[in-house]
């Protein structure tokens, strides 16, 4: 059990450790050899080139400025300069909203902890319960869990403080969300309206196109979209299993800079051919003639894309459809397109650069069984995952090392040794476990089928999640109530169980304390420093070449990876939101959390961070959803909690809190939501409208026109001819084509009524809209 004096020393290593990454990073960052580190963001827009320094050879590599190292921690005042609308405009909406999950953060948590503290911390640490009673429990403590519930006495009446602040920090909490909520639905709608043209604004992704006897699928589509959508349709991209040329492509640019090498090699001296190992990193395996390998993996690419051409097989079930207008696209992407639910089924498309391509290839019909099987796959996974967590941080602690390794005992009972292993030890094995799992989840997403960026990461973060919900919060708890206190257990009668267990949750704050040091302080100050890309960098910049052109491939901005980052947030908000009437201490080491990583990732995402898709925030209903369910979880936690403590008259009135807060949630999303999965037709006619006005002659077509072609299609060599050639030219998009199908099954056949009311029927536009949508 970690003491206040271990807590001490945790916070001193953490905060050293954070200290020393920061300055390390304040020093290197002005390093002229490390600008393309720390600054690839202003490199990619162009703004910013490779500063030059006349004079001494030494400063083209060191900073000999003095001024600069007195000015070191500038960063953090310049990171919070930038206004959130030149933020958006400069990174995104995603990340200007990704920001503002920690401003909700500390919105959230500094009233509450100073509350909580101010408040609760004197109502828990005036009683003297562990001290009187822990022996005869047989539940070991310390003084930090004084400061918790764990020292109140069964049945005080000091437990209406604690459901009192319940309802406060509940209504707070919800009013915040409420607030934010609304915020960033405007910002979204607002971006929606005023950002520029992209592809995906006019584009609909088409999945599940029957298969017809007398048509092709490309004629197919083509026959669908211009009967159903005859005044909006424009063209369409038919898809193609290139998952085979794709890898072939990504292999020769790995080894184009090898290829260059050799080549120049040979020119200088051509009587001797340049010789390589086909084995791993070239270090083992078959001797070959370098150059002659090269071109055969070219001849293989050559192949590749003519039997992916010529081969009817390879086009999918599937189309990205694009219309002359926004507003047929949104028709066509928010409806039902048949009468059989379960073909020509529409979605928006993906923007251009969100597109996982490979997952294109699947077909729609095993997209189902994918998920179920990965479904139980993450079951198994979550279920199992606790026993080597458990298990390794068993070890971690001065018993598990004692046992061991006996011949440690001297040396793991030294007081700071001791000390370092109860606080520092466990929130870093458990950070190293949760690394390799991170990489799991993601590969089970994509095996799932999603086919943009954006969909997989919010898809790896729900999982990851539940899994850091079950396997770190809870199995820490029951971990610290089942396997650290079994010989109590054992040694207690039946109706003295429940009591210990209302003692030991509280007492498991200092394991969460620890972690958020580690996790929280050291890990977000690594963050920054960007360790790997910074030896990457220069290791490429020394064996790839000195040009400009290999220094910006040596360049690895990243980006935020939602996938792994905004799950690490809500879990901050699950243990703020369940200790802040437990255990209030926990809450100042979680808004120092938030408050440190609001400098370094507003940072990162000005300077560094390069994203590669934008999804208009659409990720922000699930991080309410998230923050709703922590809420709900403390909630019944502390149901739990004061049941056990027997608090029997004062525990009833906290069952309407989760009610309460269920019910705020079904408002916040019948108010909100609906902006972030759907496109608002008006919204799309006045963008249409203002776009005419503003450039009457634009051609759609033409803009649209290899915006949705597979990657290795897009080549420098590849001719514009023969991807017209490949992808289909059509210059007669407004005439109905003739079919070759000789049945109507594909076609609804129109009613009686609808026949003899021909004449007078009413066109599907109002007449209004359809003057207004003719160019």
């Amino acid at each position: 059990m970690a003491t206040l004096e271990d807590i001490a020393v945790s916070a001193a290593l953490n905060i050293l450790t954070t200290f020393i990454i920061l300055i390390a990073f304040a020093i290197l960052r002005i390093q002229s050899l490390n600008d393309r580190v720390y600054f690839p963001k202003w490199y990619l827009k162009g703004i910013r080139t490779s500063p030059t320094h006349s004079g001494a050879f030494v400063r083209k590599f060191v900073n000999l400025d003095f001024r600069s190292y007195l000015r070191f921690l500038n960063w953090m005042p310049d990171a919070c300069m930038m206004a959130e609308h030149e933020l958006i405009e400069h990174a995104g909406l995603d990340s200007a909203v990704y920001l503002r999950i920690y401003l909700m953060g500390l919105k959230i948590f500094v009233p509450i902890g100073v509350l909580a503290c101010a408040v609760l911390a004197p109502v828990n640490f005036t009683n003297s319960t562990l001290g009187k009673k822990a022996k005869q429990w047989k539940v070991t403590s310390s003084d930090i869990d004084k400061l918790s519930t764990s020292n109140i006495p069964f049945k005080s009446e000091r437990f209406w403080a604690h459901i009192v602040l319940a309802y406060v920090f509940t209504f707070w909490t919800c009013y915040v969300l409420m607030k934010e909520y609304e915020k960033v639905a405007a910002m979204r709608l607002h971006f929606l309206a005023t950002e520029g043209r992209r592809p995906d604004q006019f584009t609909v992704l088409v999945r599940n196109v029957p298969p017809d006897p007398d048509e092709s699928v490309n004629e197919l589509v083509e026959h669908f979209f211009s009967v159903n959508h005859p005044d909006h349709y424009l063209t369409h991209q038919m898809l193609i299993n290139a998952n085979k040329l794709d890898k072939l492509v990504k292999k020769k640019k790995r080894v184009q800079n090898c290829l260059d090498n050799y080549q120049i090699k040979y020119s200088k001296d051509p009587s001797k051919r340049p010789v390589m190992k086909t084995g791993f990193l070239g270090l083992c395996g078959k001797k070959v003639d370098a150059i002659d390998h090269f071109e055969k993996l070219s001849e293989k690419i050559a192949d590749e894309r003519e039997r992916v051409v010529s081969d009817p097989q390879s086009i999918m079930p599937a189309a990205f459809v694009s219309f002359k207008t926004r507003w047929g696209a949104a028709v066509c992407a928010q409806t039902q397109q048949t009468r059989n639910p379960t073909i020509w089924l529409t979605e928006w498309a993906p923007e251009p650069r969100d597109v996982y391509w490979k997952n294109l290839a699947i077909p729609y019909v095993s997209l189902r069984i994918r998920r179920l099987i990965i479904g139980v796959a993450f079951f198994f996974l979550t279920l199992f995952f606790m026993i080597p967590i458990a298990f390794v941080q068993s070890l971690a602690s001065v018993e598990g090392i004692e046992k061991a390794a006996p011949f440690l005992k001297p040396l793991v009972e030294t007081k700071f040794i001791k000390s370092v292993i109860q606080g520092f030890l466990p929130g870093i094995v458990l950070k190293l476990f949760l690394i390799f799992l991170q990489m799991i989840l993601m590969i089970m997403s994509k095996y799932e089928g999603f086919v943009s960026l954006s969909s997989l990461e919010r898809r790896s973060a729900s999982r990851y999640y539940i899994f850091k919900l079950v396997n770190v919060f809870l199995g820490s708890i029951i971990s610290g109530t089942a396997f650290e206190q079994l010989n109590s257990f054992i040694k207690q009668s039946a109706n003295e169980i429940p009591k210990t267990v209302g003692v030991a949750i509280p007492i498991k704050a200092t394991f969460f304390i620890t972690y958020v040091m580690v996790d929280g302080w050291a890990g977000i100050a690594l963050e920054i420093l960007r360790l790997q890309p910074l030896i990457i960098y220069h290791l490429k910049s020394f064996f790839l070449g000195e040009t400009e052109t290999d220094k910006e491939e040596a360049m690895d901005p990243g980006s935020i990876g939602f996938n792994t980052a905004e799950p690490r947030i809500q879990f901050y908000f699950l243990l703020g939101l369940v200790y802040a009437t437990v255990t209030p201490l926990l809450l100042p080491f979680i808004i120092v959390f938030f408050a440190l990583a609001y400098v370094v990732f507003r940072h990162q995402i000005i300077n560094v961070y390069n994203q590669e898709y934008e999804s208009g925030a659409a990720f922000w209903p699930d991080v309410h959803k998230r923050v709703i369910a922590a809420l709900v979880i403390s909630q019944l936690l502390l149901m739990g909690l004061l049941s056990m403590k027997e608090a029997a008259q004062s525990t009833p009135f906290l069952i309407a809190l989760p009610v309460l807060t269920i019910w705020f949630h079904r408002f916040c999303t019948g108010c909100y939501e609906s902006a972030f999965v759907k496109y608002p037709l008006q919204e799309a006619m006045m963008k249409d409208a203002l776009e005419r006005a503003r450039e009457p002659n634009l051609n759609v077509k033409d803009y649209l026109r290899r915006a949705y072609i597979h990657p290795v299609f897009k080549t420098a060599d590849e001719d514009e001819d023969e991807i017209d050639m490949l992808f289909g030219s059509r210059e007669n998009e407004n005439v109905l084509i003739p079919t070759k199908r000789q049945s109507r099954r594909n076609t609804p056949v129109p009613s009686r009524s609808e026949i003899s009311d021909a004449s007078s029927q009413s066109p599907s536009l109002p007449d209004t809209v359809r003057e207004s949508l003719e160019p």
